[in-house]
Order: C-alpha cells, then sequence, then structure tokens
C-alpha cells in the first residue's frame, strides 16, 4: 500500500463490496444520524448501489469516502470523507468518523495525518473545514491539537430532537 495513505496503524483505502455489512451498521445507527443529517434508514440495496455507483473521482462527484481500517488486518474503524470538495478555490469540507469502540486510541490522529498529507501533496488541496457541534467538546479538541482553528460559530445550526444547536466552523490551511 502506498505510504500516502497507509501508516503502521491505518490505512485509508476505497470503499470495497465487502465493506456492505458494516456500511449498512453505520449508516443505520440512528445515534450517528445528528452529525449525518440522515433522516431515515438506509436499505441493504440502496447501499449495495450506491457501492456499485461510486466511483471515487472527487472532480466528478464533489465527494470522496474512504475506509479507514487496522494496516495490519485491514479491520474497517471508521470513514473519512471529503464533501463540498471545490476545485476552483482548492478547499474540501472534512467528515471523520471513528466507530465507538475504537475511539480514544488515537486512531483519528492518525487518519487526520493521512488525510492532511493526501490533501496537500496529491489532491493539491489550500483548505480544510469541519463543522463541529459545539457540545462536541473531545471532537473540537482533536481538531485544535491538529491545528485547525475555530472561525466562527454558526448559531442554531443543527436540529437535535425539538432543540438546535450551535456549530463551531474549524479551518486548516495546509
Amino acid at each position: 500500500m502506498s505510504q500516502l495513505l497507509s501508516n503502521d496503524i491505518v490505512t485509508l483505502r476505497a470503499l470495497e463490496p465487502t465493506d456492505l455489512d458494516i456500511l449498512y451498521r453505520w449508516e443505520n445507527d440512528t445515534s450517528l444520524w445528528v452529525v449525518s443529517d440522515t433522516v431515515a434508514p438506509y436499505s441493504r440495496e440502496a447501499l449495495w448501489h450506491y457501492l456499485q455507483e461510486y466511483t471515487g473521482d472527487i472532480y466528478a462527484q464533489r465527494q470522496l469516502r474512504l475506509i479507514i481500517a487496522m494496516t495490519e488486518n485491514d479491520h474497517p474503524v471508521g470513514t473519512v470523507d471529503f464533501l463540498n470538495f471545490d476545485p476552483l478555490n482548492n478547499r474540501a469540507e472534512l467528515g471523520l468518523f471513528i466507530e465507538k469502540d475504537m475511539r480514544g486510541k488515537g486512531l483519528g490522529r492518525q487518519a487526520l495525518d493521512l488525510i492532511t498529507v493526501y490533501s496537500r501533496d496529491h489532491l493539491g488541496l489550500r483548505q480544510l473545514y469541519v463543522f463541529i457541534a459545539t457540545d462536541n467538546e473531545v471532537c473540537i479538541h482533536l481538531f485544535e491539537q491538529y491545528g485547525y482553528r475555530q472561525v466562527g460559530v454558526i448559531e442554531s445550526w443543527v436540529k437535535r430532537g425539538t432543540t438546535y444547536h450551535d456549530v463551531a466552523l474549524m479551518q486548516m490551511i495546509l
């Protein structure tokens, strides 16, 4: 595997048909819907079609999803999403997900190392940005430690139940 997308701990790889079951579990975990803007469950068939039609061409689709897998055994532990890719301004929104039982082990940091190098050296991006609920202190701390800085707060941006919550906009200039 290329050093650009892999280190001794984690590997960023393309989606594979064998990821169907794990994607089904992650996409239908209702506790995650608040950060993914999901409003209804996905069927296995819908996800299967997504996997079949997904090209991984960030220029054509304006997004890219990679699986974060453990390097030693290819076990999927999360995803990296480049969203709202803007090739004119060389920027993309970043989404990072680590499976609940794998959090706190430094895997997010490992993935951020790879994402940053890939974004800068391969995609030629100038900046990455993330939206994080202001009450998600662990996630905000991770991105701050990595060099992202908060450049604003968007008030009442996400709805959870019947209440609205603020979101921090964080940015890293590469």
